[in-house]
């Protein structure tokens, strides 16, 4: 008899460490999951980073009034990537006279004459555009070229997640270009099409 209920003791005792066990075991699987979607995550984000990248780079041309071509963002300091202004939605070329203005604004931005025009570059979450353009903030002598392209009319302020890092900055541009009737936003000639409207119709 004493047997048994020593049995039936021991039964008991087993049956709750097994479900405490569990319980730790159901903890522990739970505190895994979550650790292995943050490492997913992580290393999602920093296979989007670029890598290698010097932030001072020379521009070789300005291409449109939101990209430009530069030298020194590879290992071959003479090979020509295209970088393109985040937030930024210039005119395209063929939508006149809008087009021309912007580029020659980033054009006037960079200094003029043949004196070399180095700028720095600051990126964000995403690094690189649909047509594989490097996404960026690109300074010079300390001015936000983004914002200078926005607040003096020559582009819409586009928000494009995941990349928000001055997007309350380049809004307030905007803003002030709109409010002053600057380029773009000129009521004696305003632009009618914007340039995603432009592209759709005319490409």
């Amino acid at each position: 008899m004493k047997t048994s209920t020593r049995q039936k003791a021991g039964c008991r005792y087993l049956k709750v460490e097994i479900a405490a066990l569990e319980r730790l075991l159901r903890v522990l699987i739970r505190k895994i999951g979550f650790i292995l979607c943050l490492l997913v995550l992580v290393g999602c984000q920093t296979k989007n980073q670029p890598t290698n990248i010097p932030s001072e780079v020379k521009v070789a041309r300005v291409v449109s009034g939101q990209t430009l071509e530069v030298l020194g963002m590879a290992e071959q300091p003479n090979l020509i990537s295209q970088v393109r202004l985040i937030g930024v939605d210039a005119p395209d070329l063929g939508q006149l006279p809008w087009g021309d203005d912007a580029k020659e604004l980033l054009n006037s931005l960079l200094g003029d004459g043949n004196a070399e025009k180095s700028i720095k570059l600051e990126f964000d979450l995403e690094a690189k555009d649909k047509f594989d353009r490097t996404l960026v903030y690109a300074w010079k002598d300390q001015v936000l070229l983004n914002e200078q392209v926005l607040k003096q009319g020559y582009a819409l302020f586009v928000a494009r997640s995941p990349n928000h890092k001055y997007d309350q900055r380049l809004e307030r541009a905007q803003q002030w270009a709109r409010l002053m009737g600057q380029g773009i936003w000129n009521p004696e000639k305003p632009m009618r099409l914007t340039p995603g409207e432009f592209r759709r119709l005319y490409r």
